[in-house]
């Protein structure tokens, strides 16, 4: 841990360094806990994936915009126990940068939250607090005055996931187009394109703005306290400009189907409208001070939306030669294909209740 504990040197921490020990098993980011002595915090080391997130300074740029806009709110708001409520990232010692490139990686240094808890459960208690947790943080963040990029470009634009998918029918890299059922899949697909890239249409007529949204709405992107009270959102490489459907049927997407993305079990698949409802009640409630009657309306095609977004990203890396997915067997991108078109007919078959059901709240 030599090299660990001679990075963390490099930041301006409190106290010295006890230990150094892996923490949590993200999928994207190295993550390690740096213990220390006395009554000094501890905090948690990271090593950023650039190869996901290439640009760096934009990154961190949008995670000290966004949390210093929040912790400025909870001060103002009279909040006590910020770093508890809010991350905080340190500085370097010789710079008001808070990462270091050193030898090629990137790395980053946040205090750590201590007696904190985050749970995989989704079950309508836990979907209303997530609602309520994503919806109060895009409201904080409605008057954030920095601007902030993409850190993933067109990371949930539709027509761009068209024209990928339009681009790989036209490659056919993998030969896999003369399969009927791979006709079929994108026979569907194209039936449905125009009526889903409805967000990019209403935003170029002024009708859709853009917000800056979490982008990776999942129910343990959220700390609790042990009264099982929402603390602070984590997790926030991906907070960036969009619309607000990223975080409403992102979550939906994979928290109200019954099984899993990849499950074969077609039969299986269905739209959980319990998970929905707790979602939409606790997302709205927190969101209303800043919706638009456009953004609120077409929340139940959000809904819709991200399944046939992923659907259509999962066909397009099979027919590629699945080179960006990782496979565990060869059908593996074509079964999670099945899945979510599966997922996208079941949420289409409720759209008139979605619909009268956010008009309730």
């Amino acid at each position: 841990m030599g090299n660990l504990e001679s990075i963390l040197d490099r930041f301006a921490i409190e106290g010295k360094i006890k230990e150094v020990k892996p923490l949590g098993n993200g999928l994207i980011n190295d993550t390690y806990k740096a213990v220390t002595e006395g009554n000094a915090p501890d905090y948690v080391l990271q090593r950023i994936n650039n190869a996901i997130f290439q640009d760096v300074d934009l990154l961190q740029h949008n995670i000290e915009a966004v949390t210093r806009h929040i912790r400025g709110k909870l001060e103002a708001a009279g909040e006590k126990d910020l770093d508890r409520k809010v991350l905080r990232f340190v500085p370097l010692k010789d710079s008001p940068k808070t990462y270091l490139l050193d030898d090629g990686k990137y790395w980053r240094v946040s205090v750590f939250i201590p007696d904190a808890f985050t749970y995989d459960t989704v079950d309508p208690k836990y979907s209303c607090f997530a609602g309520e947790a994503f919806g109060r943080f895009e409201a904080q963040l409605a008057d954030i005055p920095d601007t902030l990029g993409e850190t993933i470009p067109d990371f949930h634009n539709m027509e761009l996931r068209a024209r990928q998918l339009e681009e790989a029918v036209a490659a056919d890299k993998a030969g896999r187009l003369k399969d009927p059922e791979v006709q079929s899949i994108l026979a569907e697909m194209r039936e449905h394109m125009e009526e889903m890239c409805l967000a990019e249409r209403l935003h170029r007529e002024g009708k859709l703005p853009k917000r800056i949204c979490h982008c990776d709405t999942k129910v343990n992107n959220m700390m609790f306290d042990a009264e099982g009270r929402v603390l602070c959102v984590i997790d926030l490489d991906t907070v960036m400009p969009s619309f607000v459907f990223s975080d409403f049927g992102d979550f939906l997407r994979t928290a109200a189907n019954a099984v899993a993305e990849d499950d074969p079990a077609i039969e299986k698949v269905a739209f959980r409208k319990e998970i929905f409802e707790a979602f939409a009640k606790g997302y709205v409630k927190e969101a209303s001070a800043f919706l638009t009657p456009v953004e609120k309306d077409n929340l139940p095609y959000g809904t819709l939306l991200f399944p046939f977004m992923q659907a259509v990203r999962f066909f397009a890396d099979y027919l590629n030669g699945d080179t960006y997915y990782k496979i565990k067997y060869p059908e593996h991108n074509l079964v999670r294909t099945r899945n979510q078109m599966a997922l996208f007919h079941s949420v289409l078959a409720n759209m008139d209740y979605m619909k009268k059901y956010i008009a309730s709240l």
